[in-house]
């Protein structure tokens, strides 16, 4: 397995550092091939304490070591007095004194060293830990999971070691996998998060219907702890504080479970040809005659009840479910949400984010039933939306209500707050047009 304590540019801890002698040795290794490459290093106690200049072109040391006082001048000769080169030229061998050290041979020679402390990533891997089948599938099954016959997990090693290949140490980055699969893509990334305490988060994008059998619930289990056998968890102290978030999205047989089309006159049928009726319908009843099915904007008075038909199985079977019509509204807007007050038993939810374009936004949803318009106004004042504070830069709102758009501003000038309904907005963004 892939030494995981690699940082992000591939420097290993100090203990796995290699060594090698500064003096360049092999082809294009002697001093006239780099002229910069020829200078002393000054070593007092065992210990680099400076760097010389760039010795003239008519300087020839005797040997490798030269004594002044109690210094020792090191340079890039070798034992058979061949004058070579160190690997950095004077102007940059500075800012590698934290990976040189000094080294007296067995003939009493001072040389210098410089640290190998980086490594790369190998092309093939053949560990035995990215065997899929023992630590892809097993981990699975030992948190009570059954992976089917359609699932093959990858090893977790595996998918561990190429995050940490991409992100590095202690990353904050982000993990994305559109094929999701039994979830070790978000095991691996939680389980390299407590390895090095990273704050990587993870995206994983899956229709199969195992993702509530095996994905969501292997999440759970991985939160709660990292170690399981027989569907139990080893070890309680290693749970995590953790949130994720599931989010689903309208599927093609979703629409039409939902499509309510009024049928039309057979009389208007009676005049025209197949291909005429069939484009009447594609092109018409598709279009205009069930647009109020695919977005009821009259279930926007109770929008925290708003249901759709959602296919339960392959075979079309479906139930009505809630849709989150706010968490739906703020991806339309690209929301960046800075507050959420979520009231919904008083009959309201307020957000509030900042627009692509900056613009602070509030978003007021209310049930239309418990907050008509009588009691919008104390509703207003009890969230400070007062369009003479100016807080806000854009207003949204449900239903039928008084915000005023025109005001008079402090210095008697006529100004303007964009208020704008959640009905119109989006409806308009889910079509691209306008109600």
């Amino acid at each position: 397995m892939l030494n995981t304590r690699l940082l992000f540019n591939g420097h290993l801890p100090l203990e796995d550092w290699e060594w090698a002698n500064l003096r360049k040795w092999g082809s294009e290794s002697t001093r006239d091939t780099a002229a910069k490459c020829f200078y002393p290093i000054i070593v007092k106690n065992n210990r680099i304490v400076g760097f010389g200049d760039v010795c003239d072109n008519d300087f020839h040391p005797d040997s490798s070591n030269i004594k002044i006082d109690d210094a020792v001048y090191v340079y890039p000769v070798d034992q058979n007095k061949v004058e070579r080169k160190w690997r950095y030229e004077r102007g940059t061998v500075e800012g590698i004194i934290n990976l040189l050290r000094v080294v007296i041979t067995r003939d009493g020679e001072v040389q210098i060293h410089k640290a190998k402390n980086s490594q790369k990533f190998k092309t093939v891997w053949l560990e035995n830990s990215y065997i899929a089948g023992d630590y892809g599938t097993k981990p699975v099954t030992d948190m009570g999971l059954n992976t089917g016959g359609n699932l093959f997990p990858k090893s977790i090693f595996t998918v561990k070691d190429s995050i940490f290949a991409i992100t590095g140490a202690k990353s904050n980055g982000t993990v994305l996998d559109y094929y999701g699969g039994s979830g070790t893509t978000g095991h691996a990334t939680i389980a390299l998060n407590r390895e090095d305490g990273g704050k990587r988060k993870y995206i994983l994008v899956e229709q199969g219907e195992y993702f509530d059998t095996v994905l969501k619930p292997r999440m759970q289990k991985v939160v709660y702890a990292a170690d399981w056998k027989d569907g139990k968890a080893a070890n309680h102290s290693t749970g995590i504080s953790h949130a994720f978030k599931v989010l689903k999205l309208e599927s093609y047989e979703d629409t039409l479970n939902n499509l309510e089309l009024t049928r039309p006159n057979t009389d208007l049928f009676e005049d025209m040809t197949l291909e005429q009726q069939n484009d009447y319908l594609m092109h018409y009843m598709l279009k205009l005659e069930s647009k109020d099915s695919l977005l009821s904007v009259k279930q926007f008075q109770k929008p925290f009840n708003y249901q759709l038909n959602i296919t339960t199985d392959s075979a079309g079977a479906y139930q009505k479910r809630p849709v989150d019509l706010v968490e739906t509204f703020n991806y339309l807007l690209g929301l960046r949400v800075k507050h959420i007050d979520m009231q919904q038993r008083t009959g309201y939810v307020q957000v509030v984010g900042h627009l692509p374009t900056s613009e602070l936004t509030c978003i007021l949803w209310r049930d239309c039933d418990t907050l008509p318009y009588a009691k919008l106004d104390s509703l207003l004042a009890k969230l400070h939306i007062n369009p003479n504070d100016r807080e806000y830069d854009l207003i949204y709102i449900n239903g039928d209500h008084n915000i005023p758009s025109v005001y008079m501003g402090s210095d008697g000038s006529e100004r303007q707050l964009k208020v704008r309904s959640i009905e119109h907005e989006f409806f308009a963004r889910m079509f691209a047009e306008s109600m």
